[in-house]
């Protein structure tokens, strides 16, 4: 984090014309890159005489995204000092800034104020346990009232802004639902995924992590059906395919040494590389998604694109489309492995109930895009 910002106040100089009309989004890392991605490049396309300048608060966003081909600028944001912030928007001057979900960096907030650069939040989320909504968060409600606008997730967060008398804000879902609908319509084909798939019901495992992988591998390693997992663990360093392959009883294979090597006869493939999971779930029955017995659950919507019925652990609540669809039963968070195993059972051995949950996740997204269009046109008017 500090070696990505050293000179960076001369790498801006250096890179940005005077005569450039920049847009300037802001995401803390990754996920909200995500949120953000579609605008992005609905923006791109829509203007492309404006340059994005692209800007990420930590290494695991920027590291990952320092080559996205639709942003003119990608840099770290400079740390939230008066002077840091004042250099900054010298150098840059946005016609318009974005930031994405809830990013407050307040001495930024102020100076685009005074300085009447129109800043927006898109994909908003808000809940009662901010400092926005405590008693003593009168100085940092005064701050929101910098936004132009906020373009909110869910109707709570809308509640909550009214209840302290801010009324700029419009509810259009999360722009991520226009992101994965744009990956189904452009998903890419893997014949050797295809192959091992075969005719075989298949559990596809994203973003995994070790309590995740322990439930789902007692659960294979005990089944005698053709049924067949494909695991996508968030970490994919050497140690840790090692120990998932050392708990696997069953035949399996890891996706780098699949070369000329017939998939069929395996009933476990391991994904040992990044960038291809939101494209793998068109291969599957259902969807396990990891993350929920740790900090928190991992994209469910690009499983759900595909109608894939959605399983996770207990720690979902800080996200809207989770508990939306465990509401609506196209997803479910499960416990304990016996959980695990009932959910996995019926939604394997009951047609009706699996057709119908599957149903729910593919109208639920269809419904829920859209934002980015709304966000598109407050922007024109701009």
């Amino acid at each position: 984090m500090l070696e990505g910002r050293k000179n960076l106040f001369e790498k801006l100089r250096l890179q940005i014309s005077d005569n450039d009309k920049i847009i300037w989004i802001h995401c803390a890392s990754l996920g909200e890159f995500e949120q953000g991605r579609s605008l992005i490049e609905k923006m791109k396309l829509e203007h492309p005489e404006k340059k994005i300048l692209l800007t990420f608060f930590s290494p695991s966003g920027y590291e990952v995204r320092k080559n996205y081909q639709y942003a003119d600028y990608i840099y770290y944001l400079p740390f939230d000092f008066k002077s840091n912030v004042k250099s900054f928007l010298n150098i840059v001057n946005p016609e318009l800034v974005v930031f994405v979900k809830y990013e407050f960096w307040f001495n930024y907030i102020a100076e685009l104020k005074k300085r009447g650069i129109p800043l927006i939040l898109i994909s908003g989320i808000f809940r009662k346990d901010h400092h926005f909504f405590k008693f003593y968060g009168a100085w940092f409600r005064k701050q929101l009232k910098n936004f132009n606008f906020f373009f909110l997730q869910n109707q709570e967060s809308a509640g909550l802004l009214k209840s302290i008398n801010i009324e700029n804000y419009n509810v259009t879902g999360d722009t991520r639902f226009d992101r994965v609908i744009e990956i189904a319509k452009h998903s890419k084909s893997f014949p050797e995924i295809a192959n091992f798939v075969g005719t075989s019901k298949v559990i596809i495992a994203g973003s995994t992590w070790e309590r995740d992988e322990d439930l789902l591998l007692k659960y294979i390693n005990q089944d005698k059906s053709d049924l067949k997992l494909i695991i996508a663990p968030h970490l994919v360093d050497e140690n840790h395919i090692e120990n998932i392959c050392k708990k696997i009883s069953v035949s399996f294979i890891s996706y780098s040494k699949i070369e000329n090597v017939d998939l069929s006869a395996f009933k476990v493939l391991i994904i040992d590389n990044i960038g291809i999971l939101s494209h793998v779930y068109q291969y599957g029955t259902i969807a396990y998604i990891g993350g929920a017995f740790g900090k928190g659950l991992h994209n469910i919507l690009e499983a759900a694109t595909f109608g894939l019925p959605v399983i996770f652990g207990p720690k979902y609540k800080k996200f809207q489309e989770a508990k939306d669809l465990i509401k609506l039963e196209g997803a479910f968070s499960i416990q304990n492995q016996a959980e695990l195993n009932d959910k996995f059972n019926q939604l394997l051995n009951e047609e009706n109930f699996y057709s119908i949950s599957s149903n729910i996740c593919e109208k639920y997204i269809i419904k829920s895009a859209g934002a980015t269009e709304k966000i598109m046109s407050y922007i024109g008017k701009l």
